[in-house]
């Protein structure tokens, strides 16, 4: 037996249990990423599409996923790779590519733009492991790492990755814990102390998408720019108001195919809305 300790979910795991992330198991007395290496994705993207629009914009960014996630949000666009039924059979199917190959594979599209390394696709922090291990070597060859999560780590995972990572985009799904217990199977309170630390240690831009009907009203937008706008850096200087926030609108997707798509206006509405306290709102997905 074994309790996880990488999020704000400890799962309680017997010997060759799996997390609810379905990426980590328990192996005597503890839990490892078996997901160490597995890779389901890999593309150089531009770094606006993380989206990252005040971190090297123009640049581009080798994009790496794995398998599993601790959330499990009904309009998931990568569901085949986090939390779906596909998802569970990626352990014996996806290719292992080692840090050191991702670290030289990164070098390899330096001479096309390429900054680094960005994990993302699935929650990259179920296994974060890998994460460190990587970062590491493309830091030390002079490359930036970029983190692309849902923010409920713990913040021993954070610590453990801080050195390493550049620049985080992080969700914050929304600003009520209805909507994340709920809807997001989530805890509201993970995500915002992860995200208080990690303005701290990098760059931070944050992605709200608005989902008809759950997150949408203009009451809490101001309520999440609002303790947005009160964040600080770890001097205790106030940042909030800098700190990006992507609004994006959301569209019929895996579970949640009964929703129609985002009106724009309402997008539009909300994001003027947010830039009543903070600097850089970007409407996305018009």
């Amino acid at each position: 037996m074994a309790v996880c300790e990488t999020c704000f979910r400890r799962c309680d795991l017997a010997e060759g249990q799996t997390g609810f992330c379905g990426a980590r198991i328990c192996d005597g007395d503890r839990v490892v990423p078996q997901n160490y290496g597995r890779v389901t994705a890999l593309a150089l993207d531009p770094i606006e599409k993380k989206p990252l629009n005040r971190f090297h914009p123009g640049g581009r960014i080798l994009s790496v996923g794995s398998y599993g996630c601790n959330l499990r949000c009904p309009f998931c666009q990568n569901h085949d790779i986090s939390w779906s039924k596909e998802a569970l059979a990626l352990e014996q199917t996806a290719p292992v590519l080692a840090p050191e190959e991702l670290a030289e594979l990164a070098l390899r599209y330096r001479d096309r733009g390429n900054l680094g390394v960005a994990f993302t696709y699935n929650e990259p922090l179920v296994g974060w492991e890998y994460v460190r291990d990587a970062a590491r070597l493309v830091k030390e060859a002079g490359m930036v790492n970029v983190l692309v999560t849902n923010g409920t780590a713990s913040p021993a995972v954070l610590e453990a990755l801080a050195p390493w990572i550049d620049a985080m985009n992080i969700d914050l799904k929304g600003f009520t814990d209805r909507y994340y217990r709920e809807v997001l199977s989530g805890s509201r309170e993970a995500v915002t102390a992860f995200i208080a630390r990690a303005v701290q240690v990098c760059h931070v831009e944050l992605t709200t998408l608005i989902v008809p009907g759950e997150n949408d009203s203009p009451e809490e937008m101001r309520a999440m720019t609002r303790w947005i706008a009160g964040l600080r850096d770890g001097t205790g200087k106030l940042i909030g108001p800098e700190i990006p926030l992507h609004v994006t609108r959301f569209f019929p997707r895996f579970r949640m195919t009964d929703r129609p798509a985002t009106p724009v206006r309402t997008v539009r509405r909300l994001a003027e809305i947010a830039g009543e306290v903070l600097e850089h709102v970007y409407p996305g997905n018009l």
